[in-house]
């Protein structure tokens, strides 16, 4: 063990600097996998800091996000878009080194982590995009697409329930290009792990289907150069490389104890790790030497330029294919796809029979996917109950690449691999289960979110109207703590057509990952005009009309929007006026200029709301004036024809709360 290499030792001299100037941050893992970035960074991963965004680039996903400044150091050293100054900013208010790696804030960052596990399985989805991209693109001679995803992870990855499901399929699909580095120092933030986590981690991922190498000393570069030589060599299955480490290795006093987790070295342990490393340089001061040994701009740019010149003969020979992959990886769907949007929403209109959203949501993927080859996705076991396979869908397996992954019971897995799939690029993922589920995959939603991913997700079983499953299955706070995740979209359409419409937003959203829940029952068709139908993607628009300013507004979501129509035939004999509001989506609605949203809900007249589920963010349109009608308790196991007048979601119930507002104001 050299701890004295300055090429190696600046790692830990820049994390520790960055920790102690911010009084705040994680430095014993930066200092513990200091030789394994080393290895990796300096020997093997290919990538070009001059362009971040190269398409053959190898993938690193620091799952262990709390080390961050590992990978800030990393960057700045081998020439990314990170100054020193970023460095000296660390966690700071607008600096481009936050405390965990945020995609899309840092150069060079390809996924935010921080949550423990889901950076390891972003990497399968990464692994997995390659792989599937490879067999698509890749021709004789032309090995468009060739490159790995390497990850780090920790304790506290393994620990989370996230990385047993990924690297269970992982090894089940056989995803050879996949390297995981293990940092095992045996030590979390509440001390030594051996209490709480002794699994047999090698076993278990032998177990899983993976090639597992151990390495005794994680200091040793050589080790770890040859376990990272044979795990390349390996490309049947992912690899698991078992780095035994020292947290804070180097810090005289605090390597190897938890003190150094998570919290600042010290004025006095900094300056006893400078000398015990034999850095005789200040605080973020880095020698021109060792600045050239990482720098890795020059090779980087050569590598890409190879790269770009197979690229440029690829065109000659397959100019179609080149074409449809620059476009792919630009994310820019064709051309032509408003013009399908407005055709499929018009052939839905056509059709009068009641359909369940869940089967128009099939009709609608199907006819999307014949236009999309981008489309990949799958389901967590419930495939023909989400009904999220069509025609074109070929399942993905170890020995071939489909655009279908059965997922198995793995919802919280699945969220965070269709992640990884969409940072990689060339996709654009779907996922399902039922709505109640979302809770297992609600983090891995919100990462979709933090990050802005366009990712599909297909909710259905939306209610009550499940009907005898009961409470355990049915919907009820769902939709409103879906719609609490900031940039997330949730659509819950009324019918066919809003379906359709539906997933049209969804796929031509470019910012956020969108949530579809779709209804397990059949719901009547609405009849709308064309103008009415291009306005569903506003998120919410007029439905029924009145001649003169209504008496009261009626607002409804997904299968409540049948009721609302009624109850408004039942008050418009009564010479009652009221308007009917579908509000397929809210985010889409409140992001609409002022007056489009003054022309579908105007200010002075009583709002009444219906949905089948949680009525607490409704008040924010109902107020005062208004009411709210849903449900604020669990469901019961019964016909979702006894439930819906158990729970009081009739239209004759709608209709007598619009005459008691009205009667209220008189």
């Amino acid at each position: 063990m050299n701890l004295q290499d300055p090429v190696t030792a600046a790692l830990r001299m820049l994390a520790m600097d960055s920790v102690e100037q911010a009084k705040s941050g994680h430095p014993g893992m930066p200092l513990g996998m200091a030789e394994i970035a080393s290895v990796l960074w300096r020997g093997h991963l290919r990538h070009n800091p001059a362009n971040p965004a190269w398409p053959d680039r190898d993938r690193f996903v620091l799952s262990n996000g709390h080390g961050s400044m590992l990978l800030y150091a990393l960057l700045h050293l081998t020439g990314y878009d990170l100054p020193m100054q970023e460095l000296r900013r660390f966690r700071q208010l607008h600096s481009r080194t936050p405390g965990h790696p945020e995609y899309g804030v840092t150069p060079g960052v390809e996924t935010t982590t921080g949550p423990l596990g889901q950076g390891f399985a972003n990497a399968v989805g990464m692994a997995l995009a390659e792989r599937t991209l490879a067999a698509q693109f890749n021709r004789p001679g032309f090995n468009i697409i060739d490159h790995r995803t390497y990850v780090f992870v920790g304790d506290g990855c393994l620990m989370e329930g996230i990385s047993h499901e990924a690297a269970s399929l992982a090894g089940r699909l056989g995803l050879g290009k996949l390297i995981v580095f293990y940092d095992d120092n045996g030590i979390s933030i509440d001390g030594r792990v051996e209490d709480w986590f002794s699994d047999d981690t090698p076993a278990r991922f032998a177990a899983y289907g993976w090639h597992v190498l151990q390495v005794q000393d994680g200091h040793d570069p050589g080790s770890i150069e040859a376990a990272l030589c044979e795990a390349q060599a390996q490309t049947a299955r992912p690899s698991l490389i078992c780095c035994k480490t020292i947290i804070g290795c180097g810090a005289p006093a605090k390597a190897g104890h938890h003190d150094c987790h998570g919290a600042p070295l010290g004025a006095e342990e900094v300056a006893r790790t400078r000398e015990a490393l034999g850095w005789a340089h200040a605080p973020f001061e880095i020698p021109a030497s060792v600045y050239a040994a990482w720098d890795a701009r020059a090779l980087g740019a050569r590598r890409e330029q190879e790269w770009r010149t197979l690229f440029a003969r690829y065109r000659e020979d397959y100019p179609e294919l080149a074409s449809e992959l620059e476009r792919r990886f630009s994310g820019a769907l064709p051309a032509d796809f408003p013009k399908g949007v407005r055709e499929a929403l018009a052939t839905a209109a056509a059709k009068t029979d009641a359909v369940a959203t869940r089967k128009a949501g099939q009709s609608a993927l199907a006819l999307f996917a014949k236009h999309l080859p981008e489309l990949i996705g799958g389901s967590a076991d419930l495939t023909h109950s989400n009904l999220v396979i069509h025609p074109g869908s070929r399942p993905v397996t170890a020995d071939a690449s489909g655009n279908f992954v059965h997922f198995g019971v793995r919802e919280f897995g699945m969220a965070a691999i269709a992640n990884g799939i969409a940072l990689h690029g060339g996709f654009v993922p779907y996922v399902a289960t039922f709505l109640t589920f979302s809770d297992y995959a609600r983090n891995a939603l919100r990462m979709s979110a933090l990050m802005g991913l366009r990712v599909v997700c297909v909710f259905t079983h939306d209610s009550i109207g499940l009907g005898e499953d009961g409470p355990t299955h049915q919907p009820i706070e769902h939709a409103e703590s879906l719609r609490l995740i900031p940039n997330l979209d949730v659509w819950r359409p009324a019918d066919a057509t809003e379906t359709y419409a539906a997933w049209a937003a969804a796929l031509a959203r470019y910012d956020g990952p969108s949530a579809l829940l779709l209804s397990r029952q059949a719901l009547p068709a609405q009849p709308r005009t064309e103008e009415q139908r291009e306005s569903i993607t506003c998120g919410a628009y007029v439905l029924r009309q009145t001649a003169n300013r209504p008496d009261a507004v009626l607002i409804a979501t997904g299968s409540e929007v049948q009721l609302a129509m009624r109850a408004a035939d039942a008050l418009e004999a009564e010479n009652i006026q009221v308007r009917v509001v579908s509000m397929p989506c809210v985010e889409a609605f409140e992001r609409q200029p002022e007056p489009w949203r003054e022309s579908v809900v105007p200010d002075g007249v009583p709002v009444i709301t219906m949905e089948a589920g949680a009525t607490r963010g409704w008040w924010k349109y109902a107020g005062r004036a208004g009411a709210v009608i849903g449900i604020d308790r669990f469901g019961e196991s019964a016909p979702d024809k006894d439930l819906w007048p158990h729970f009081g979601l009739t239209a004759e119930r709608v209709a007598s709360t619009v005459r008691e507002r009205l009667a209220a104001q008189t």
